[in-house]
């Protein structure tokens, strides 16, 4: 099963989509450029119902990476938080990753294109363990990249933005090809002289 065939719903714009409905188009913006924002946030089977990890801080985080970006949000973040509340009851997820997203669509093309939309998404289903269940036990493999962090203002890292990870796939990739589990990214202070 891939994650476009699931049963399910996701939060698109304000509406609730069937989830193999959620589409978008091929000339996406943010498909192209990479300019979006996103969160994850993980939800626990709990005694007194499904415990949601920080979901204002992460909602809060969502939005100033959005400020960074120069991304009008469209949805307060009350708007927001319920819509990844509800994501989580009307999939009937107990235990879930919720993924907030807000991306530009298809009504522009070019760095240039001032006639963008905001979108945002919200969508959750059940996501074990990051590295495996096992590895809290046996342990992992980490590998020293030879990738370095990005610079803080080489792309505004400070925002959780979709065009940073191309650093962190690629660094992953290495190690993996390499027999670990995980990358270790080093952050590489530059210095100049006056």
């Amino acid at each position: 099963m891939t994650m476009d065939d699931k049963d399910g719903v996701i939060w698109m714009d304000g509406h609730w989509v069937d989830w193999r409905e959620a589409k978008v188009h091929v000339l996406t913006h943010t498909l192209h450029y990479g300019l979006g924002v996103f969160e994850g946030i993980r939800a626990y089977h709990a005694e007194q119902g499904t415990a949601v990890f920080r979901m204002q801080e992460h909602t809060d985080r969502l939005f100033r990476s959005a400020h960074i970006m120069n991304m009008k949000m469209p949805f307060t973040k009350e708007e927001l938080n319920q819509a990844q509340r509800d994501a989580l009851v009307k999939n009937n997820l107990d235990s879930a990753y919720i993924r907030s997203m807000c991306f530009y669509g298809s009504e522009g093309m070019g760095l240039r294109a001032d006639n963008l939309k905001v979108h945002v998404m919200v969508a959750a289903w059940s996501w074990g363990a990051y590295l495996g269940a096992d590895s809290i036990e046996k342990g992992i493999r980490i590998r020293t990249s030879s990738y370095v962090r990005n610079h803080h203002n080489s792309t505004m890292c400070k925002a959780k933005a979709n065009g940073n990870y191309i650093n962190s796939i690629l660094a992953l990739q290495e190690a993996l090809s390499n027999g670990y589990d995980e990358a270790l990214i080093w952050f590489q202070q530059f210095i100049s002289a006056v």
